[in-house]
C-alpha cells in the first residue's frame, strides 16, 4: 500500500545548515536537468513507484511562475517549454488537453511520456488514472504559467498554447447549479470518464487564467468565461461559517461542505475582488484549520500543509499584514530538508477530508515527502508575487 510503503522508508532529517532561499532552490533544480524543454520531478526523494520521476503538472506550473517571480524567465521556460512539446506530442490527444503528470526530466524525441511504472506482482505496465486524466483545475495553471511567459509585441506562442487550453476546458462550463465549470476528465484514452463535481479553487483558478486570456487576446469570450468561474466561486460562500464551500458532489448541484484551505485562500488571492468582500474567511482559518504556527489542510487538522500555509502567508503578505505572514513563513521553515526542499506536511500523514479521484472510498492524503510545489509557494511568498496576476498586490 502507498502509506505503508511511505511510512516504512523514512525521510531526511534536516540538518542545522541554512538552505538556499527557494528561489535559488528552484534555479539549482532546473539547472540540474538535462538541456532542453523538461518537468521537474514533484517528489524528489519519493522511492515508490506511483510517484517516483512523476511531475505533476501543477507542481510545475507553479514553479515555472515561481521563476518568473524570480527573474528567471529563461529557466521558468524550461518548463512550459515542456508543456508546449506535450500539446503536440501527445500520445493520443492532440485537442488541447494536457495530462494531470508526466514523466519527469527530458522529453526525448517521441510522444512525451507519461509516468508509470512496472507491477511484477501484475506483470504489466500501471498508469494511474488521475495522473494520465486532465482535470480542469491543472489546466488553469497551465494557462497562467505560459501567459507568464508570453511576451506582448512579440513572438505569441504561449499565448497561442495557453488559448488551445483554455477552449479545451471551455467545454466543461456547466448550466446545473450554480453553473461555472466541472472537473473535467479522469482516466486513459479512448474514453475517460468525465467528473461532473465542480470545486471552488478550480474555479478560482479558471476565472484568473480566463480573465488573463482575454487581457491577452482581446477577446470578449474569455471575459464571459471568467464570469461564470467567478460566479460559481461566490455562490459556493456560506454564511454560516463564514467560508467557501469546497465545490459540489457529482451531480453538480448539492454543495460539498468539505472545508479545504485552498478554496479559501485561492478566491482571495484571484482577481474578482473577493478579498473586500469575503475577507472574513481569514477568522474561520483561524479557528478551524490553524495547526501550530500553521495551517492543516481543512478542518479535519492533523498537520501543518505546508503549501496552504505559504498561499496564506502570501495573503497576509498581499493585504498589509505582515507580521503574521512573517509568522507563517517561519512556520514552514522548519520543514525544510537539508537541500532546501520543503516537506509537504509536518507528519506521516495529512488528511485532506476529500476522497481520491481514483478510490472514492478512500481519502487523499498528504505524506512527509520533499515536494516542488512548497517550494514554489515559498518563492512566490520570497518576491510577494501574486500568481494570479503577477503583480506585488491584490486584485
Amino acid at each position: 500500500m502507498l502509506v505503508a510503503a511511505l511510512l516504512c522508508c523514512g525521510w531526511p532529517q534536516a540538518t542545522a545548515a541554512a538552505p538556499p532561499d527557494a528561489c535559488s532552490y528552484l534555479t539549482r533544480a532546473v539547472d540540474r536537468q538535462p538541456a532542453g524543454p523538461g518537468f521537474l520531478p514533484s517528489y524528489p526523494t519519493a522511492r515508490i513507484p506511483a510517484l517516483k520521476g512523476t511531475a505533476y503538472l501543477y507542481d510545475n506550473a507553479v514553479a515555472a511562475i515561481a521563476l518568473v517571480g524570480c527573474g528567471e524567465r529563461k529557466r521558468a521556460a524550461h518548463i512550459a517549454d515542456a508543456m508546449m512539446a506535450a500539446l503536440t506530442r501527445d500520445r493520443y490527444w492532440h485537442d488541447g488537453r494536457l495530462r494531470n503528470a508526466y514523466a519527469a526530466g527530458a522529453l526525448g524525441s517521441g510522444p512525451v511520456q507519461l509516468p508509470g511504472y512496472w507491477d511484477n506482482r501484475l506483470g504489466r505496465w500501471v498508469e494511474d488514472g488521475y495522473q494520465v486524466g486532465s482535470d480542469s483545475g491543472n489546466m488553469a495553471w497551465s494557462i497562467l504559467a505560459l501567459l507568464a511567459l508570453d511576451q506582448p509585441g512579440g513572438e505569441r506562442r504561449y499565448r497561442d498554447a495557453a488559448v488551445r487550453i483554455g477552449d479545451w476546458v471551455a467545454q466543461w462550463q456547466s448550466s446545473r447549479g450554480a453553473g461555472g465549470f466541472t472537473g473535467g476528465t479522469l482516466g486513459e484514452e479512448p474514453h475517460p470518464q468525465i467528473a461532473n463535481w465542480k470545486s471552488t479553487e478550480h474555479n478560482a483558478d479558471l476565472a484568473a487564467a480566463f480573465l488573463g486570456l482575454a487581457g491577452s487576446t482581446g477577446y470578449r469570450k474569455w471575459t464571459i468565461r471568467a464570469r461564470a468561474a467567478d460566479s460559481f466561486v461566490r455562490a459556493m460562500w456560506n454564511s454560516n461559517c463564514r467560508c467557501f464551500d469546497a465545490g459540489t458532489v457529482e451531480d453538480g448541484k448539492t454543495h460539498n461542505r468539505t472545508l479545504a484551505l485552498d478554496a479559501q485562500t485561492l478566491p482571495l488571492l484571484a482577481p474578482g475582488g473577493a478579498f473586500k468582500n469575503y475577507s472574513a474567511v481569514i477568522g474561520t482559518l483561524e479557528r478551524e484549520t490553524r495547526v501550530g504556527g500553521g495551517f492543516a489542510f481543512g478542518n479535519a487538522k492533523g498537520g501543518i500543509w505546508t503549501e496552504g500555509t505559504e498561499q496564506a502567508a502570501l495573503l497576509m503578505a498581499l493585504s498589509g499584514q505582515e507580521s503574521e505572514s512573517r509568522a507563517l513563513s517561519a512556520a514552514v521553515q522548519k520543514l525544510r530538508a537539508s537541500d532546501g526542499g520543503y516537506f509537504a506536511t509536518n507528519v506521516g500523514q495529512l488528511p485532506t477530508g476529500l476522497p481520491l479521484n481514483t478510490d472514492q472510498s478512500q481519502s487523499r492524503q498528504y505524506f512527509h515527502l520533499e515536494h516542488l510545489a512548497p517550494v514554489a509557494w515559498a518563492a512566490l511568498v520570497e518576491r510577494r508575487f501574486n500568481p494570479f496576476t503577477r503583480e506585488n498586490r491584490l486584485p
